[in-house]
Parts: structure tokens; C-alpha cells; sequence
């Protein structure tokens, strides 16, 4: 087994979308065994910066234009994750032990119809608008804790400064 403790983390940026009702976006893996939904996120490339690789990342994940989204604020630090230990050396080739992430929160200015995951290289199966405060509890349990932390860096901008807990989960 690969020891994690030798491996870097693969630098990536990530996507929280709103749409004008304040919810949030999330698409089903295609490569899932289990129900997982995530916003859209990836790997940042060489010599990118990572609000380029986020809005490169959207239009390959989601088909969304440039011109569809506006930027409402930048996370105002670094975000990382550790993949559990049976999915070390076994994902993104065996090199990374996690991500460390750089988040944007983004303004959807679209339609619904300006969405479209049939992509070059589709991730999703489907995709879903959600309340923002549920969010960790769509999302595989390993990154529940990062996505906990995206909504409080975002929570100033989120409506009623939604962060984890704060609306009533029925």
C-alpha cells in the first residue's frame, strides 16, 4: 500500500454555483459506486491560474459559458482533503494523497437550458440545484468536512449567510 504521508496534494480549484433562488449546484459522478454529488472542481494545469482552471472546469463539467456566470468571491484561503486510505494509490494515478483547493462562489446568469453535461468528457449523469446548507450531506463522507468549510467561507454571500446548520434540514 502507498503511504500517503509520501505523497503531494494535486492542486485544484473548485465551483460553488448559484442560481437566483440561492441554491446551489451539484452533479452526480458518473464514476460513482454510491450516491455522490459534488459541485464542479479539477485539477489546476501548468502555468494556470486557479480561477482559470475553475472556469475551464466548468465548461467541462457543466457546458456552461464564461459569460453565464459572474464572480462573487473568492475563498479566502486554501481548502485541502485527504482521500480515505483504501483510495490512496488507486485515483489520479497513484500520485496524490488529496487536493488542495482553491474555491470561487460564481453567480449563475443562465438557464437552466445553458446547462449541459453531455460534455466532451462527461463527469456527471445528472445534475441538481440544492439548498447550499445541504451540501454536506450530499457529498461522499470524505469530503464532508472540506464542503462544511466552503460554505463558511462563503457564508457572508450565501442567502440568509447560510453555513452548515443554520436553515432547518426536513
Amino acid at each position: 500500500m502507498t503511504d500517503p504521508d509520501t505523497l503531494p496534494y494535486r492542486p485544484c480549484a473548485g465551483i460553488m454555483l448559484i442560481n437566483r433562488e440561492g441554491q446551489a449546484f451539484v452533479g452526480q459522478r458518473l464514476d460513482a459506486t454510491m450516491e455522490a454529488w459534488q459541485m464542479p472542481q479539477g485539477g489546476i494545469d501548468p502555468g494556470e491560474d486557479a480561477e482559470t482552471a475553475a472556469i475551464r472546469e466548468l465548461g467541462e463539467e457543466t457546458g456552461i459559458a464564461p459569460d453565464k456566470v459572474e464572480l462573487i468571491a473568492a475563498a479566502p484561503s486554501e481548502l485541502r482533503y485527504d482521500l480515505p486510505p483504501e483510495l490512496v494509490g488507486k485515483v489520479w494515478k497513484g500520485k496524490y494523497r488529496g487536493q488542495t483547493q482553491k474555491w470561487f462562489l460564481y453567480r449563475f446568469l443562465g438557464d437552466d437550458y445553458d446547462i449541459d453535461i453531455a460534455t466532451a468528457h462527461p463527469e456527471f449523469s445528472t445534475w441538481r440545484w440544492i439548498d447550499p446548507a445541504t451540501l454536506p450531506d450530499v457529498i461522499v463522507p470524505f469530503k464532508r468536512h472540506l464542503y462544511e468549510q466552503v460554505l463558511e467561507a462563503f457564508a457572508d454571500h450565501l442567502p440568509n449567510g447560510e453555513a452548515r446548520g443554520s436553515s432547518d434540514a426536513s
